[in-house]
């Protein structure tokens, strides 16, 4: 399994007990959805290994406590502290409407309702207080808002996003 067909699930923060058990912080607002998880891929030296789950449950809700089979102890979970961990994307629950994962709309075409065909979606930037739509238009970058007050609609059929984007905005980067 490669990390490209993988989604983030969480990191490996601290050890629970001296059984082996650890605490992972999840990357979801839905932490029970990873409740009935069998299996989960580790990220240990660049490479994905699966781990199978003996046991796992929600720790102050927003900890999911995990039980690896064959790590017994404190020193095996050491060894697995800071991991990141990875689930198959066609595990993720499909979503409808207007919500989106970033990875499933790279290369829709952004239509802005009043200057028209923006470019296509390069990436998403979520490294900023804001995330951000990378757009390409014939070479040049154009940044705008992943936000509610923006987005008017996402079809999946024919992948656009329609936007409704501030005024200027588009025309700044085209000047």
């Amino acid at each position: 399994m490669q990390k490209k067909d993988c989604f983030f699930v969480g990191k490996i923060v601290k050890k629970y007990s001296f059984k082996g058990e650890l605490l992972v912080k999840l990357d979801s607002d839905e932490p029970e959805q990873f409740l009935e998880m069998e299996s989960v891929f580790v990220e240990k030296h660049k490479n994905l290994i699966p781990f199978f789950i003996e046991s796992v449950s929600l720790h102050k809700s927003a900890l999911l406590r995990v039980k690896f089979e064959d790590i017994t102890s404190e020193e095996a979970a050491d060894g697995l502290l800071g991991s990141e961990l990875y689930l198959p994307l066609d595990l993720l629950p499909e979503l409808s409407g207007n919500n989106f994962y970033y990875h499933e709309i790279i290369g829709f075409t952004i239509i802005d309702e009043s200057f028209g065909k923006v470019g296509s979606v390069k990436s998403v930037n979520d490294t900023t207080a804001q995330a951000l739509f990378v757009i390409d238009r014939d070479g040049t970058e154009i940044l705008i808002p992943v936000s509610d007050d923006i987005i008017q609609n996402v079809n999946r059929k024919d992948k656009t996003i329609t936007i409704q984007a501030p005024e200027g905005l588009i025309d700044l980067y085209l000047e």
